[in-house]
């Protein structure tokens, strides 16, 4: 992570007698200026992540928290400014003892909010996470809508859709075929 961005970093072994652990993170304009630059975003107006530490067992911990922002990212059709309201729920639980990921092929596990517990967390990178996994991937403007795009070498007949479906046609013969018996009864 760069030294620009915000860190709020906890030792998990440091919480007073393993009890809830409760953090507010809201980052100032260089805060926000650093995740924009991180993401790749135009303009990132609000950020609060908000939430709890909680022990589970002996040893690991439960984070639960929710993620506010307001993000300005291009529109993939007109690259104009698309504003979204992003309000997530974000739930992690680090735990000691994780399951051996054997080398090869690698199934994605059912539960995905589960990582190995670490000495230290950075909520603020837990924070930046979210926020990248809760962008939309395909921002569109408002009425913004892909053209066509046809290209074909001179004097050829250009390559379509309905060109390229080799049953287009037969809708409209069928409506056709149906004309005639309703004509010959």
């Amino acid at each position: 992570m760069s030294q620009s961005l915000p860190q709020k970093v906890i030792r998990l072994a440091d919480l007073a007698g393993r009890k809830e652990f409760s953090f507010v993170i809201e980052p100032d304009s260089a805060g926000r200026d650093a995740i924009v630059a991180e993401l790749a975003l135009r303009g990132l107006r609000k950020l609060r992540f908000e939430g709890a530490l909680r022990p589970l067992g002996r040893t690991d911990w439960r984070l639960e928290a929710r993620l506010g922002a307001t993000v300005v990212q291009d529109c993939v059709v007109t690259l104009d400014p698309v504003t979204t309201r992003i309000d997530e729920s974000v739930t992690r639980s680090y735990v000691a003892e994780m399951p051996e990921i054997e080398p090869g092929e690698v199934e994605m596990p059912e539960d995905d909010t589960v990582d190995p517990l670490p000495v230290t967390l950075d909520l603020a990178e837990v924070m930046i996470e979210a926020l990248a996994l809760a962008l939309p991937a395909f921002p569109r403007a408002e009425g913004a809508e892909l053209g066509t795009l046809v290209v074909t070498a001179p004097g050829l007949t250009p390559m379509t859709d309905e060109v390229a479906r080799p049953f287009a046609g037969l809708g409209a013969l069928k409506k056709a075929l149906e004309k005639k018996d309703d004509k010959g009864d």
